[in-house]
């Protein structure tokens, strides 16, 4: 296992964007000819895919989504899945794909719960690690031998004060602390990551900072895992190590990895400030589309923004839904 993983980060100068010279153009792939589409394509050898608010909505398939992932490797293109999911491990997350249709195998998924191992691997992490999180991470922790705990429910049973006084203990062993998504997040489990990044030698680690998942029933607001590194940064005051899109150490990740030519890569997402600025900072063809996140109207206030952080959000070419790329390649 160890031989899949990666190095420890670097910052990778020169791949992203000069200031300055931020890509402002964006085009509705809908629009464009079969022509234009097709020479568009010609120029594309790699394609990284989100998955949620993309190919499907939690269980549910995005009509043509597999249909369309499967053109693009008639076509001969390379197809990797890059997601912020930290639920599941890769083995997991290529079922899931059987399940709903869409052909992977484990050497053609990044996801955050592995990366996360990979990163404490590769910096020889020899303590214990306490998981705001599920045990998507736990287990990846402890396929390469890295001992962690604190996944699961862990409720305030009666009220503060005795929480404190009598039943908070700290592990000395523990020398990270890594957040990803916890549907169990509660106020003990803040309380003892705060207590735990308080010793300034402990590992912060952020699996990513999505502020909230795509929504299956209307009005209904997903919370992400960035608002459980947001309480947890908040009460520790310190920022987390940032594992996933549109971190450097991603990026370098599908780097090493998949040896992209990023002139001829295309990053396919639903969120701007993951997806779409992995794809900027790389250097990457960019599409949004508006099955997820990110709406048309958010585009055109970041594309008329006088700031250049805004402007590193707009795509070069936005679509519906990915399934509507159909028509367009055959």
């Amino acid at each position: 296992m160890a031989e899949l993983c990666l190095h420890s980060p670097i910052c990778l100068h020169g791949i992203g964007k000069e200031k300055g010279s931020i890509r402002m153009s964006i085009k509705n792939l809908a629009s464009l000819s079969r022509d234009e589409v097709k020479n568009l394509f010609s120029s594309i050898d790699t394609i990284l895919t989100d998955c949620d608010g993309v190919l499907w909505l939690h269980m549910k398939i995005l009509p043509g989504a597999p249909d369309v992932l499967n053109k693009f490797r008639e076509m001969g293109k390379r197809v990797f899945y890059i997601t912020n999911n930290n639920v599941i491990t890769r083995e997991e997350f290529c079922v899931k794909c059987d399940k709903l249709g869409f052909t992977s195998t484990k050497d053609d998924v990044l996801t955050t719960s592995y990366l996360t191992a990979c990163y404490l691997h590769d910096i020889g992490f020899k303590k214990k690690v306490y998981v705001v999180g599920t045990s998507g991470i736990s287990r990846e922790l402890s396929r390469l031998g890295i001992r962690s705990f604190g996944v699961g429910p862990d409720p305030l049973i009666s009220d503060v004060a005795t929480l404190v006084m009598k039943d908070f203990k700290l592990d000395p062993d523990v020398g990270a602390v890594i957040v990803g998504f916890d549907e169990y997040i509660s106020y003990p489990k803040i309380l003892k990551a705060a207590s735990y990044l308080n010793h300034p030698d402990c590992l912060f680690i952020a699996t990513n900072t999505d502020e909230r998942g795509p929504s299956f029933i209307n009005d209904c607001v997903i919370p992400g895992t960035g608002s459980m590194v947001a309480a947890i940064e908040t009460c520790a005051g310190r920022k987390p190590f940032l594992i996933g899109k549109p971190s450097t150490y991603i990026i370098d990740a599908i780097r090493k990895r998949y040896n992209v030519d990023p002139e001829r890569t295309l990053m396919i997402g639903d969120r701007c400030n993951t997806d779409i600025l992995l794809g900027t900072r790389c250097g990457f063809k960019t599409l949004l589309v508006l099955s997820g996140v990110n709406t048309l109207d958010d585009v055109m206030n970041w594309k008329q923004s006088d700031n250049e952080e805004d402007r590193g959000l707009v795509p070069d070419y936005y679509i519906g839904k990915l399934g509507d790329l159909l028509p367009l390649l055959t």
